[in-house]
């Protein structure tokens, strides 16, 4: 997500992964996480675990991201040993369009089409469909692989709010952001979790040891 200044909100989000197996069933997948992103532009992003889909299993946290584009540093904890790791961070305030037509030395090529505008949780989002196709031959596939990614984009916020992904080896994501709340998020999201050691690995910290 963007580290865009003046554009605060927080959200649930949610990713469905559905995996279709040799003999034609599937294995669908799920998890929910928290995202965040203050008036600064500070990021606040969770990692879960995967657990089977309409199991009633809560997804298990891992890891926790913060990014900080004012003093330009990242903090990634990990919930299971309870410490988190601080380095340099480069902050992200634009998307890096490929541009549509052959790339990767001709192997790949991506077709862009528009699919009109639409409205998620009350915000007004432009939809975008990418075709990606690979070469016969490129990952050792007797045929062309192809996979569509599809974007549900929030001009408001600068953020997608719906995205799909359809692979044929990866099988299908859909990713959601759903509870939207405007705003400035709670400024503890951005803060070092209580009880977790820190272990600064900044470059200007190494340089002055």
């Amino acid at each position: 997500m963007l580290n865009i200044p003046d554009k605060p909100f927080s959200a649930r989000t949610s990713t469905d992964w559905t995996k279709t197996l040799e003999d034609g069933s599937t294995v669908t997948t799920h998890l929910d996480a928290m995202l965040a992103r203050d008036s600064v532009g500070r990021v606040y992003r969770e990692n879960h675990t995967f657990v089977p889909a309409n199991s009633g299993e809560k997804s298990p946290l891992y890891e926790i991201h913060i990014y900080d584009p004012r003093s330009r540093y990242q903090i990634i904890c990990s919930t299971h040993s309870m410490k988190c790791v601080v380095t340099d961070y480069l902050p992200h305030t634009f998307f890096e369009t490929q541009q549509a037509g052959p790339y990767d030395n001709g192997t790949k090529t991506l077709a862009r089409e528009s699919l009109g505008s639409d409205s998620i949780e009350g915000l007004s989002v432009s939809g975008t469909r990418e075709t990606v196709t690979v070469n016969q031959g490129v990952k050792g596939n007797e045929r062309p692989l192809v996979s569509v990614n599809e974007f549900w984009y929030s001009n408001e916020l600068q953020t997608n709010l719906l995205v799909s992904r359809t692979d044929p080896i990866e099988g299908k994501q859909v990713i959601r952001l759903s509870n939207l709340s405007l705003g400035q998020p709670d400024a503890h999201l951005f803060e070092v979790p209580l009880g977790y050691t820190v272990q600064d690995m900044r470059s200007s910290v190494l340089r002055h040891r």
